[in-house]
């Protein structure tokens, strides 16, 4: 009794403390692998706990763990039996009405059992398994096309604006101030605590919060702190100057697709992603660096340890749809069908040892055969097109590529298996599949078959995982426990207990199954389809280097990547290639590669700017790439980090070529806050004195290469209106450009500081030494010069 007391308690602080950390980031400080591996030892420690409590006995049953959840058939009671019902039955029993439930003296069903048979018999034998599998792959769906669905967010309205307020009077006790104006302004009658304190100076508005004391419809009283500049505050007092009032910061960065994507994120859209282990685990392998979903792969796997295969059986939403595939389509055809015996039954382990070797040598290939990425990539790729084409319009739907057609067809092809035998991938194939196999040696509990059993049959006919015996014992490494055998097994010999009971069960090799231990024959299997493995790992990460990334070649084109990712060598190992951050990238600014560089870059995102630019406001990308190849950046971190530099075509740019004025790249980049692109007089024509003639020359666009971020929205609008619409040019006349010294690519550290000191260093760089101050000039001179720091 103590025992179970303190392992109550543990559990209890344990799943304060995990709900704590993920919930609320209470250990905000610790750095992300320390954070990581500090939620998985709670999780493991509160696990132990849970795991101590089960193993209680339980005087019904001999066994020291029962996990059985299984709808059992239905058998008539005898003449004075009393009903044996595990806890799961004693539940429904409970919480569901009288009317429908069985019979068990007449063996009558109920209207639980004939609905549930009506939709087969995998939901009559287990429907907990089946619920959980519906619940997932609705959650998978609503992560993939709603949370990550960024269409609906609506920016928010311009801030309210009233001019004309003068400098009426200071209070000089409470230091208050009060403006005053001729006319009322309407919007200021609404009871307000905030308002903004607005001076227009050389085109720009300089805002500055302040508390609201009193208002009415043309006088307002305003609170000035220590925050009130004083400058601004000594042109206030002066009131020679015209003051706007704004309801909102005028100078507020747009935030309404990342404020979109942080309302709707309630769980993780990478979540799937994240507790595939194959996908956290061949990435740190082949980037040799923490990657943040290992930690969420690694509870998945001491789950699954009390649940062998569990995410196999319940979580995984591409073995749902493929369930559901060969429900509609391939069980209506046999002729294909193949045995349950052939070399293909250990594919899904040699397809691990060489994805694994590959991530040795540095290539990341689990993104082609990983089950989370590949159903993921399924729905972008043919799915998403239809819903926005239907939804959006089919004009803006990107054009595909040779890289979309292999996708579609790797996705098809996965489906496909189910002729040769229902759920061939998750059976043979799915080598996410085999490392939770590889994690059943460590299992605690295992399906069990009592010496009740009648040899029917009907265990083997329903497994879905073929993974019971000829004997009707267990192939511990392929059950996942989905207990839907337990469900159809007439006399209720089976049962889902700790591995290491032994208690009335049946005699192994009865009828035989003529499986044997690793012999000569097994064992030269084992070492060819092992040193086929590695070979293949191996040519694979061959092939891909030579006719991959050529990274060592200076002059080669690099493809835009998205803000925020991790240098190129990098990204290229950390990369899933599951296209997550395509579908919450708005205007899809972000596209699949094809094969330009190789299958190195094969389906790794680019910014496509004659599609679309990538917009200010918002940072999704980082948000849900589930590796840490691109990387989560907060809005602010967003707006600094460079994924390239706009390069003018003084050849073709219209005003530089001479052939008619254009402003479009300069009207797009002040739009959306970066001011990046500044004008220069050209062609002005002089007459025989030097002095310029009037109505001559035009202004053309310069770059300021310390502001812009690369982010393509002036390519996006050129190729717009100039190439497709007016077909003045052949391509946009500004292009972004990546590589050396035209972005910037950190695996850490802050984007917004690299930039201050970017611009630090060149204003150092401009200024003339004949232009420097005396060493005699008082230090508070530069301050006056440069009040904000700048």
């Amino acid at each position: 009794m103590i025992k179970q007391t303190i392992a109550g308690l543990i559990l209890a602080v344990s799943v304060v403390c995990f709900w704590s950390m993920v919930t609320a980031d209470v250990v905000t400080t610790l750095p992300g692998p320390a954070r990581s591996i500090m939620i998985v030892i709670v999780a493991v420690v509160g696990f132990a706990a849970w795991m101590v409590l089960l193993s209680s006995r339980d005087h019904r049953s001999p066994a020291l763990l029962r996990l059985d959840w299984f709808l059992p058939q239905l058998r008539r009671l005898r003449a004075g039996q009393a009903q044996n019902t595990r806890w799961f039955g004693r539940l429904l029993q409970r919480s569901l009405p009288a009317s429908w439930q069985s019979d068990r003296k007449t063996k009558k069903r109920g209207w639980v059992r004939r609905a549930l048979r009506g939709l087969g018999i995998s939901w009559l034998a287990s429907p907990p398994r089946r619920v959980i599998q519906a619940i997932c792959l609705i959650a998978f769906l609503a992560s993939f096309f709603y949370v990550c669905w960024p269409y609906d967010a609506i920016p928010k309205p311009p801030a309210q604006q009233s001019g004309g307020w003068q400098f009426a009077e200071l209070d000089q006790t409470t230091g208050q101030v009060r403006l005053s104006r001729p006319t009322p302004e309407n919007w200021l009658q609404v009871t307000r605590e905030f308002i903004f304190l607005g001076l227009e100076q050389d085109g720009q508005t300089t805002a500055i919060g302040c508390p609201l004391v009193t208002h009415s419809g043309n006088e307002i009283t305003l609170e000035i702190d220590q925050e009130f500049p004083d400058e601004l505050l000594d042109v206030l007092l002066a009131g020679s100057q015209s003051w706007l009032i704004y309801d909102a910061d005028p100078n507020q960065w747009p935030a309404h697709y990342t404020d979109n994507l942080a309302a709707k994120e309630k769980i993780s859209a990478e979540l799937f992603l994240a507790i595939d282990p194959l996908v956290s685990l061949s990435t740190a392998i082949a980037s040799r660096s923490w990657v943040w979903s290992l930690a969420c792969a690694a509870i998945i796997l001491i789950v699954c340890v009390l649940i062998p295969r569990g995410f196999c059986g319940y979580l995984c939403p591409l073995g749902t749809t493929i369930d559901l595939f060969d429900w509609l389509v391939t069980r209506r055809s046999k002729r294909f069908q193949v045995a349950d015996d052939g070399w293909w039954v250990h594919i899904k382990y040699y397809l691990l040892a060489g994805t694994l070797v590959a991530a040795v040598c540095g290539i990341l290939v689990s993104g082609f055969v990983s089950a989370i990425p590949v159903i993921t990539r399924g729905l972008l790729f043919v799915v998403d097109p239809l819903v926005n084409g239907f939804s959006r319009g089919w004009h803006l739907v990107p054009g595909m590529n040779a890289g979309h057609l292999v996708s579609i067809l790797l996705f098809c092809a996965v489906l496909a298996l189910g002729f040769l035998r229902p759920r061939f991938w998750c059976k043979y194939v799915c080598p996410s599949g085999a490392v939770f196999s590889v994690g059943n040696l460590l299992r605690i509990s295992e399906r069990k078959v009592e010496a009740s059993c009648i040899h029917c049959n009907k265990c083997v006919e329903i497994c879905p995982f073929d993974a019971i015996k000829p004997d009707f014992t267990t192939r511990t490494s392929d059950c996942t426990l989905c207990q839907s055998c337990g469900g159809v097994c007439p006399t209720h010999a089976i049962k889902f207990v700790e591995r290491w009971n032994v208690v009335e069960l049946k005699v192994e090799n009865d009828p035989p199954t003529h499986e044997t231990s690793l012999g000569r024959r097994g064992f030269l299997s084992l070492a060819a389809g092992t040193s086929a493995a590695t070979v293949g790992g191996l040519g694979v990460a061959g092939a891909t280097k030579l006719f991959g990334a050529d990274l060592d070649d200076a002059g080669s084109p690099r493809p835009v990547r998205p803000p925020g990712s991790v240098p190129e060598p990098e990204f290229l190992q950390m990369c899933i290639r599951c296209g997550e951050c395509f579908k919450a990238c708005p205007n899809n600014v972000l596209q699949p590669q094809g094969f330009t560089q190789g299958l190195e870059g094969l389906w790794t995102p680019e910014v496509v700017a004659d599609w679309a630019g990538c917009e200010s406001s918002c940072n999704a990308c980082g948000q849900v790439c589930p590796t840490g190849a691109i990387r989560a950046l907060p809005l602010e971190e967003k707006k600094a980090a460079r994924m390239g530099l706009a390069i003018v075509n003084q050849q073709t740019c219209l005003p530089f070529a001479g052939r008619e004025e254009c402003d479009l790249c300069v009207q797009e980049c002040n739009a959306a806050g970066y001011r990046a692109i500044e004008y220069i007089q050209v062609g002005t024509q002089t007459d025989d004195d030097g002095r310029p003639i009037d109505g001559t020359g035009m202004l053309a666009p310069v770059v300021l290469n310390g502001q812009c971020v690369g982010c393509g929205l002036c390519q996006t609008r050129c190729y717009a209106i100039n190439v497709k619409e007016k077909q003045l040019l052949a391509e946009s006349a500004i292009i972004i450009q990546a590589g050396q010294g035209y972005e910037d690519r950190l695996m850490s550290g802050s984007y917004l500081q690299l930039q201050n000191e970017r611009l630090k260093s060149k204003r150092t760089e401009a200024t003339p030494a004949s232009t420097a101050e005396p060493e005699s000039a008082p230090a508070e001179s530069a301050e006056d010069e440069n009040p904000f720091g700048l």
